[in-house]
């Protein structure tokens, strides 16, 4: 079965079936992305977690991604192949599986390139950062990082302030690692900032932490 049948299969017990029918093929890959990633987060949110049925909610995740990003891919859909790419790499970070984090990664940053889209490289690249970063590679994860301030500009304008607030909290981690303690405190204010006005109380409490820390 090609891809286009496989999430046509995947979508057949929808609760909208006449709606699903009445998409595009593209829609409809994302909408069992959608469904997939909302899976995972009621995995995620369900306690106490059984790792045997966690392992199977995330390759069931993993999956259906997987197809979904095949679609995108015939249908040359960059920016929905973008997302799925990102949400791939995430779910092989969540697995240890470092090396196919990357390659999901490094794929959605070419793809990203090819949409001429600012924002979609910048949040490509961050994520790349991240698994740079989780493997110890921490000058290219800085380069990564530093790309996407970049791209999304020195105030964030255009950029949806939590976006900014996410791009900043791993550099600031970074620059901790590689002791440089100064340029730490300057980026976790400025997340503390943003991480507030987008009313992340999670987010200002790490960043308040991590500057109580810092002296």
């Amino acid at each position: 079965m090609d891809a286009i049948g496989i999430i046509d299969k995947i979508l057949v017990n929808d609760r909208h079936p006449t709606t699903m029918r009445a998409m595009s093929t593209v829609d409809r890959a994302v909408a069992s992305v959608g469904e997939a990633w909302a899976l995972r987060g009621e995995a995620l949110a369900a306690a106490p977690a059984d790792p045997e049925a966690s392992r199977a909610v995330a390759e069931r995740v993993r999956t259906r991604i997987g197809e979904a990003a095949a679609v995108f891919r015939e249908a040359g859909a960059h920016p929905e192949l973008v997302d799925a790419l990102g949400k791939l790499g995430h779910l092989e970070r969540d697995a240890g599986r470092q090396e196919a984090a990357r390659s999901c990664c490094e794929e959605a940053v070419a793809v990203a390139r090819d949409t001429g889209d600012p924002v979609v490289v910048a949040h490509a690249v961050r994520h790349l950062g991240d698994v740079h970063r989780e493997a110890g590679r921490l000058a290219p994860a800085e380069a990564c990082y530093e790309e996407a301030l970049a791209l999304y500009g020195p105030s964030g304008a255009g950029v949806a302030t939590l976006a900014h607030a996410n791009a900043l909290r791993p550099l600031a981690i970074l620059k901790e690692t590689r002791g440089r303690l100064g340029e730490a405190r300057a980026l976790w204010n400025r997340a503390r900032t943003l991480y507030r006005e987008a009313g992340i109380g999670a987010g200002v409490a790490e960043c308040a932490d991590r500057l109580r820390r810092l002296g």
